[in-house]
């Protein structure tokens, strides 16, 4: 029977287990968008993984949706990531690069701020963005949106070349994959909104142009890596940062149909809704199984009896947990023994700061060598 601690191939990437790390912004790089050695730290902790999806990481300086988030588009930032990649693969682990615009999903506290591109400048749902930045004693408080403006056609363009160079940066710091970040309202899931996107070019209008930007941009990532190393995560149905969509099946079921022709790697479903009390991952599965036939790693809400679940029924390849990473570095053998987890709230920083609710919770052999003999 297949369960989380079964192989899984990914093209020819091959996992030990089934047990992902999600991708988890947490804004510990420097201010210039560098990783730091906190960073390589938190990664080598959790190796065991069957794959690290690293945090969302910014592919041009437009994209401005978290203060302290990495980017992967300076040469000082390609050079960090390859000495944090080296330490993961010597400590065992394999590890993908998630590639990320946030497009609309920014805030610019320059004065003037320059305006965030967006598929057509829509800005009359602001308050439903969710942009992080430093605050008050170096404390991380929600800032105010800045308004958007439509992108043009060398605007999209060179985004989308933008996603190209990211994937050939990630490709020479050592990544073993790259994942297209194309849910939770940032610039690719805004394209495939008809709420965000109101163009009537070859960008907008219909489910299939909706899907276009998306689909150019895992193309341009496609010469850096094998087809079976890139992945992409969508969240269909969510509602997060405002990219609405009354029917997104259409769009998506293109999108993904188009990807598994292209040997996609993998498909990451994230149910982004489930922290408000509604799960989707029973209609996102049944929106991509029928078309992709590749793998399926499903997020969002679950626990590891669920996990296994999943995976026994054959319903998803692998589950990426994000929550129970942060709070457990060795979630693979609690896993195995069936916990315990540390599921308390984070003392410390969720996001930005130091390494208190980064890096300082324990292992279980560290919490066995603390018990009093």
């Amino acid at each position: 029977m297949t369960d989380l601690f079964t192989p899984l191939s990914l093209g020819d990437l091959v996992l030990p287990n089934r047990i992902v790390m999600a991708p988890l912004t947490r804004s510990r790089a420097t201010p210039d968008r560098v990783p730091t050695p906190m960073m390589t730290a938190h990664y080598v902790q959790r190796a065991s993984a069957g794959l690290i999806i690293a945090e969302a990481t910014n592919v041009a300086p437009q994209s401005n949706a978290w203060e302290c988030a990495p980017g992967i588009f300076t040469a000082a930032q390609v050079d960090a990531w390859r000495g944090l990649v080296a330490a993961v693969h010597s400590a065992g682990g394999r590890i993908a690069l998630q590639l990320w615009h946030g497009g609309r999903v920014a805030a610019d506290r320059r004065d003037p701020p320059e305006a965030p591109l967006s598929p057509s400048g829509v800005n009359d749902n602001l308050d439903a963005i969710t942009v992080w930045g430093q605050g008050p004693e170096g404390r991380f408080v929600k800032l105010a949106a800045t308004p958007s403006r439509a992108m043009t056609t060398a605007e999209i363009e060179d985004t989308i070349a933008a996603y190209g160079r990211a994937a050939q940066a990630a490709r020479e710091a050592g990544f073993d994959a790259v994942q297209l970040h194309a849910a939770n309202g940032y610039l690719p899931n805004q394209f495939l909104s008809p709420y965000l996107n109101r163009r009537t070019d070859a960008w907008g209008g219909s489910p299939e142009n909706r899907a276009r930007f998306a689909l150019e941009a895992v193309t341009a990532m496609l010469p850096h890596f094998a087809p079976g190393r890139v992945g992409i995560r969508i969240s269909p149905f969510a509602t997060i940062n405002g990219a609405l969509d009354p029917d997104p099946v259409p769009a998506y079921a293109h999108l993904v149909r188009k990807l598994g022709r292209r040997g996609l790697g993998w498909v990451e479903l994230a149910d982004s809704n489930c922290w408000s009390g509604r799960f989707d991952r029973d209609a996102m599965l049944d929106l991509v199984r029928p078309v992709f036939g590749g793998p399926v790693i499903v997020n969002g809400g679950i626990d590891p009896p669920t996990a296994q679940q999943l995976v026994a029924a054959g319903r998803a390849e692998a589950v990426s947990f994000g929550r129970l990473w942060i709070t457990n570095p060795d979630l693979t053998a609690r896993i195995r023994q069936g916990g315990p987890y540390t599921v308390k709230r984070i003392s410390g920083r969720l996001y930005g700061g130091g390494p208190d609710g980064y890096n300082d919770f324990p292992t279980l052999e560290e919490e066995r060598a603390a018990r009093p003999a």
